[in-house]
């Protein structure tokens, strides 16, 4: 993880992740030189968009060059969520209601705007590469701008602490307020209750960041002391879902107590019923027949609730 978030920084750098004035913060000089061959004038570098998708395909490259990221997926399984999180969150910031899918938007840069020149070089065609990290995850830009925007905030803190204690001189300071800061995130995503209603793809980005986040903690006893400060996310999982549980067994405790309560109001409605056809004379067998089954099938009912 380490390696993946000074690979990441680098990125960032180039490409500031917020707007000013309702604009994008590049820097287009060192864009043009680093991400689009020295030629922002040419076809698949002109827009912002386009420059978002160059510098997301020189992650990749940069990531696979690394041995991160092998032909058929990453080593690191998480790597392919954060690389997805990033293009999600830059396309986000500004409101673009042509993009509907990554697989669209993607295939269009490729196809059309000249980006399978980035893509296909002499060296390495990266297609299949692509195509599996968008494909695999199955994201796709109808994900809530406001959710990917928080992933995106607990994953950029975290790839922080890990760049901090690889910093020369190393920072044994910053990471355990950072740390602080993490967990606090990861909590409130923890108790979103659009996590657990929307995609699961979701949860899938919050379990690697719990990974990473544990994994960060052994990491960091390789480089600095009191890292046994670092707050465990152990404890603020243990305490969810036994929360989950709590408000599972209340749900079904009331229904428990209520439906006993009902059939008690229930049973005598039938037999009146049945009264009433003894009372006329009425002896038909169907109805008859149908009030006896309706009767066991409540009896039962009670035998299992009480």
């Amino acid at each position: 993880m380490d390696n993946v978030c000074k690979i990441f920084k680098s990125v960032w750098d180039d490409f500031p992740d917020t707007l000013d004035n309702d604009n994008y913060q590049f820097k287009n000089e060192k864009i043009c030189n680093t991400y689009c061959n020295n030629n922002c004038d040419i076809i698949y570098c002109k827009t912002d968009n386009d420059k978002i998708m160059a510098g997301w395909i020189y992650l990749i490259k940069k990531l696979y060059e690394s041995n991160l990221i092998n032909d058929y997926a990453p080593n690191n399984m998480n790597i392919d969520e954060y690389i997805i999180i990033w293009l999600i969150h830059m396309l986000k910031l500004k409101d673009d209601s042509t993009i509907k899918s990554l697989n669209g938007f993607y295939d269009q840069y490729k196809n059309q705007c000249g980006g399978h020149t980035l893509v296909s070089t002499t060296d390495k065609d990266y297609s299949d590469i692509i195509d599996n990290i968008i494909d695999n995850k199955n994201y796709s830009v109808d994900m809530d701008k406001n959710l990917i925007s928080k992933f995106y905030e607990a994953f950029k803190i975290l790839c922080s602490m890990y760049n901090d204690i690889n910093s020369d001189p190393i920072d044994c300071i910053k990471y355990l307020s950072k740390a602080k800061e993490f967990v606090d995130k990861y909590q409130n995503l923890l108790n979103d209750s659009d996590i657990g209603t929307k995609d699961s793809s979701y949860r899938k980005i919050l379990s690697s960041l719990s990974t990473d986040y544990d994994n960060f903690k052994s990491y960091c006893n390789e480089k600095c002391h009191g890292c046994e400060q670092i707050p465990d996310l152990t404890d603020i999982r243990t305490k969810t879902f036994a929360q989950s549980y709590e408000d599972a067994s209340s749900s079904t405790s009331i229904a428990s107590k209520l439906i006993p309560v009902l059939l008690a109001f229930t049973i005598p409605f039938f037999l009146g019923i049945a009264y009433k056809y003894s009372l006329f004379g009425i002896d038909k067998q169907l109805p008859r027949q149908y009030l006896r089954e309706k009767l066991k099938k409540i009896k039962k009912k009670m035998n299992h609730y009480m």
